[in-house]
């Protein structure tokens, strides 16, 4: 007998994405689409039990690095693990087209700074076979993935595509060259990005220490690029924004380029752990700007952002202490063993940080430090930071993570909690993710490779949010709606994250009750041997993406259905 959908999902609580009411039934797929929801008739070729479970549409993950990955890769993960169905990249303006052969070495070297991507897997792992930036999503769009990807175009490779050198050196944009950038912007809109992406913030570096070809660029030559969004009618506008300046004057980027474009724009949005809630003047700016008929979101981590520490890592509490480079290149045993040597011990313990990359230091901000272990505890007590150790035990900070990593034979991690922790909570985090103008971001997904693993904060916020109690609990309906429908109309991708009759069939089958985080590990599966961050999930019984099963009980099946995400203002050639 044949069947009269290609799936049906049984018994499951709909949560649609909508921030609507919860709906207790079935879900058929077919065709690649959503052909029924509630009570019907029919049966699937494939049935799936979802009673007890959580339907949900695929969540949309608007922060990414996967430029590289996408292409040396089939599986954008850790992003697809945590029921991501689709994902948008170039953000911060770093990326990898346009470029003339000549300037690759310079966007490896921004790259490896700025999203610590090793220069090896990014030689390794890019063919290079792209100049343009429509030739460059033509090559990704050629690729097996088990995801959809979205882009925008990046500021850095746009700038001294235009500019060559002087572009680098980040010298002013002359008239020509403001009006080359626009028409590239033009013209990478028709091809299908989703818009154009910047960065001003200061502590972005190159590998070798230097200022990032876009940093403090005039707003007169953001103004430029971004009309050419305008002149398409279409794209967002993604910026990070430099708040150690000040958000009265940072956020004045956004409203001129809103201003000058029409178009909407998206930027990160963090509070200070221990500073004045300056985030809530930046709450007022949003509403503001949306009153006044512009279109802005904040996108918020929903924990802590920071970093992961560890001798594996890019980071660790000794890197940049001067004995520290008498042992760099031993393997971890013969590294935990040199430390045993109470010489090296003192040594290490006594010395400051030599010069070196600003993230460097972040692991020895002692009172944000923590200890990471499994299950990973990313809200974690103040008395239990390497600062609130070393004061009960009366002794220094440091010795607190020596021993740490003496006692876990090197294979300790920390977590370095560098913002969203106000006063040691997530308070500021709940705050500002229950506000209309802000959505869950930042996950970093394919960058950051061995220093953070955040591309699982879609699971983080169901298992602390949803599943925790008290204050700060949200209701499962509301934070599916924050990851799925309200995060994509966000960037634009307004056919996203909605579950109805004739809508894509990109969703999740979750047991909510189930679902936990694993500790991040180390895995080697990148271009070279390149080693990177990943973190497993339990909880993910089947994720979809346009109507195929990509992973089943947290594994992937191996099913490869997803495509890049044209544009709005894409325009297909003949």
């Amino acid at each position: 007998m044949q069947a009269d959908y290609d799936i049906v999902i049984r018994g499951g609580t709909i949560a649609d994405g909508s921030g609507g009411d919860l709906i207790e039934g079935d879900l058929a797929i077919a065709g690649g689409r959503i052909a029924a929801i509630g009570a019907f008739g029919g049966r699937g070729t494939e049935e799936i039990d979802a009673k007890g479970r959580i339907v949900t549409p695929g969540f949309i993950d608007v922060h990414t690095h996967y430029d590289g990955q996408c292409i040396w890769a089939e599986e954008l993960s850790p992003s697809s693990a945590h029921g991501v169905t689709a994902a948008v990249m170039g953000n911060c303006g770093v990326g990898f087209a346009p470029c003339r052969k000549a300037d690759h070495e310079m966007l490896i070297n921004v790259m490896e700074g700025v999203e610590d991507i090793p220069g090896v897997v990014m030689t390794e792992g890019l063919a290079w076979d792209w100049e343009t930036f429509p030739e460059y999503l033509d090559k990704v769009a050629a690729g097996k993935r088990d995801i959809d990807i979205a882009a925008y175009l990046p500021h850095s490779p746009l700038r001294v595509y235009a500019m060559g050198e002087r572009g680098a050196a980040r010298e002013p944009a002359t008239e020509a060259d403001l009006a080359l950038m626009r028409h590239l912007t033009a013209e990478a809109m028709r091809a299908g990005a989703i818009g154009f992406a910047t960065s001003r913030l200061s502590i972005h570096k190159t590998a070798d220490g230097g200022a990032i070809p876009t940093f403090d660029a005039d707003i007169a030559e953001l103004e430029a690029i971004t009309r050419g969004m305008g002149d398409v009618g279409a794209g967002t506008f993604q910026v990070v924004l430099d708040a150690f300046v000040g958000w009265d004057k940072e956020y004045r980027v956004i409203e001129r380029v809103i201003a000058a474009s029409g178009r909407p724009a998206t930027f990160t949005l963090a509070s200070g752990n221990d500073a004045p809630p300056r985030w809530r003047r930046v709450l007022e700016k949003l509403e503001a700007t949306n009153a006044a008929g512009g279109v802005a979101h904040a996108q918020v981590m929903p924990r802590p952002i920071g970093l992961i520490a560890g001798l594996e890592l890019t980071v660790h509490p000794f890197v940049l202490c001067p004995s520290w480079s008498k042992i760099a290149h031993l393997s971890i045993p013969e590294q935990v063993a040199a430390m045993r040597d109470p010489a090296l011990r003192e040594a290490l313990l006594s010395e400051d940080f030599a010069p070196g990359h600003p993230f460097n230091a972040l692991a020895r901000n002692w009172r944000w430090l923590f200890p990471l272990d499994n299950p990973p505890d990313y809200a974690p007590p103040a008395h239990m930071s390497m600062a609130g150790q070393a004061a009960a035990r009366g002794c220094t900070p440091q010795e607190i993570a020596y021993d740490r990593l003496l006692e876990t034979n090197g294979l300790g991690l920390f977590l370095a909690a560098l913002g969203n922790y106000e006063n040691a909570t997530l308070d500021s985090a709940h705050e500002m993710l229950r506000h209309p103008y802000c959505v869950p971001g930042l996950g970093d997904g394919g960058a950051h490779y061995g220093a953070i693993c955040d591309a699982s904060y879609s699971t983080y916020l169901l298992t602390q949010f949803v599943k925790g109690a008290g204050p700060l609990k949200l209701e499962l309906a509301d934070a599916v709606h924050m990851l799925t429908r309200k995060a994509a109309r966000a960037v634009g991708l307004d056919d996203r994250g909605l579950l109805k009759v004739g809508a894509r069939a990109d969703l999740n089958v979750i047991d909510l009750d189930g679902l936990s985080l694993h500790l991040p590990e180390v895995v080697r599966d990148l271009p070279a041997g390149g080693r990177r961050l990943h973190q497993r999930a339990n909880g993910y019984e089947a994720t979809i993406v346009v109507g195929e099963v990509i992973r089943r009980f947290d594994q992937s099946t191996g099913a490869r259905p997803g495509k890049l995400i044209r544009g709005a203002g894409y325009r297909a050639v003949a």
